[in-house]
């Protein structure tokens, strides 16, 4: 039977956490920092990043640590679900990344962290030569995988190519769902994993944000058919982040949901009742990390799913 949760988690401790500037042309939860700022915002940064494996650790999660190299500087090395997914069939796929700063995130070193770990990879599908022909996507930002239904929700954005989703389904045998989500000014929401979290029996999703009508029907459709509770959160609670989470399994084979502060803060009590009623809640403050990189706790965690050595 196919996983929709793992307990084993990669997180990258970075060297340089900063504001990207490249990354900021389409990502409109960052904000913009002064370069007087840049070692206070690392450091604080620094500070809840493990504060947040120590969280996850004690809550009985298996966290896969990766050290970022200093240089070059990878100021989104914290955020390593975007180049890489790790497959139950044993393989590994890497990912076309829009900014020029963020391909140098893919690092053998990183995967031989996990590899040390006791996992098998048989091979590694490689999709990042489409950088050259403009055309991106982003791992598990730009994808939401429902594996037990093997299927790819996408919104698309310019790192959330079509095509390439495409080509990913024929190449792991997933079906696309591809639809278009924007935010309360109109502009394409950079990733799916900020409107979007998909859980083993529930999805959390900005159904606001899914403007065209028929879209949002299919969307629907789709999670009834798969048996999914539709909780459905505003375009305030998405800027909260309360749409970046992850649902992962403890050592004692507890569903965990996996938050920020400031996304937990944002739901109201029915929505707490609605997904406790599937899961336990966890959630760890984010602030800086959300602040200036853009991205939140489901950003920080690339799942791996590979087969373990016997």
């Amino acid at each position: 039977m196919r996983k929709q949760t793992t307990r084993h988690i990669l997180m990258v401790r970075p060297a340089n956490f900063a504001f990207n500037e490249e990354t900021a042309v389409n990502n409109a939860f960052q904000t913009r920092a002064q370069a007087s700022q840049a070692a206070e915002i690392h450091k604080k940064a620094l500070l809840e990043f493990d504060a947040f494996v120590d969280l996850l650790r004690k809550s009985g999660v298996h966290v896969v640590v990766a050290r970022d190299s200093a240089i070059p500087a990878k100021p989104d090395a914290i955020f390593p679900n975007n180049w890489i997914t790790f497959h139950q069939e044993g393989f590994m796929v890497t990912y076309p990344m829009f900014a020029p700063t963020r391909r140098k995130e893919r690092r053998r070193q990183v995967i031989d962290t996990v590899l040390q770990e006791g996992f098998q990879a048989g091979r590694r599908v490689n999709f990042e030569f489409n950088e050259k022909l403009e055309r991106f996507l982003e791992g598990t930002g730009s994808i939401i995988f429902d594996h037990q239904n093997r299927l790819a929700y996408a919104c698309l954005s310019p790192r959330t190519d079509a095509g390439l989703l495409n080509e990913l389904c024929e190449t792991i045998d997933y079906a696309p769902v591809i639809f278009h989500a924007t935010d309360a000014a109109g502009k394409d929401i950079y990733h799916t994993n900020v409107m979007m979290a998909l859980g083993e029996t529930f999805v959390v999703i900005c159904l606001d944000s899914v403007r065209d009508a028929a879209e949002r029907e299919m969307l629907l459709r789709k999670f009834a058919e798969t048996g999914k509770e539709v909780v459905d959160i505003s375009l305030d609670q998405m800027n909260s982040f309360a749409g970046n989470m992850l649902q992962v399994r403890n050592n004692r084979e507890e569903t965990l949901l996996v938050m920020s502060g400031q996304a937990f803060k944002s739901l109201s009590a029915e929505q707490i009742a609605a997904l406790e009623r599937h899961t336990r809640l966890l959630h760890s403050p984010l602030d800086t990390i959300e602040t200036y990189g853009g991205g939140s706790a489901r950003c920080m965690m690339a799942e791996i799913f590979l087969p373990e050595e016997q």
